[in-house]
């Protein structure tokens, strides 16, 4: 839902589409009534702010749809942040390209073993990084005010 200050979302319901709703915020909408009464007929026009994007209509978006919003830089501003937009794909294309796909190459049967084995030992790998890196922090001067001790923990 959220990449480094975009907001991509395809059908959401409950918290997930109000939340979206209210990150894409409100627009000025016009609105106008027109009274009739016997003796006169009067128009009022006014605005109020509405939610670009209500909760209800990302809830009812179809498969392909998507609403959001872009973040800008400011030096290069984009005007028109929000958007709901919706994919149209080539079916037809895609297929023929799937078609084209080859399988990848079986070399030999890994087992879940050898895969677990290869787990510890690079957990074990990254723990001993991590403990050379803090002695070394430790023993540095210029470095050990970065670490921070707990005064209830013996050293």
């Amino acid at each position: 839902m959220n990449i480094c200050s975009n907001i991509f979302c395809g059908q959401a319901v409950n918290e997930t589409a109000k939340l979206v709703s209210d990150r894409i915020g409100k627009i000025v909408q016009q609105r106008e009534s027109v009274s009739i009464n016997r003796q006169d007929t009067s128009v009022s026009r006014n605005t109020q702010l509405d939610l670009a994007v209500p909760p209800s209509r990302i809830a009812n978006l179809s498969s392909g749809e998507f609403v959001g919003l872009v973040a800008d830089n400011p030096d290069q501003r984009i005007k028109y942040k929000a958007f709901h937009c919706r994919l149209d794909l080539d079916f037809a294309a895609i297929n023929a390209q799937e078609k084209g796909y080859k399988p990848l190459p079986k070399i030999r049967n890994i087992t879940d073993q050898e895969v677990q084995d290869h787990f510890i030992t690079i957990k074990n790998e990254v723990f001993d990084i991590v403990q050379s890196e803090m002695e070394r922090i430790k023993s540095d001067p210029n470095l050990a005010h970065l670490l921070f001790v707990d005064p209830s923990k013996p050293s």
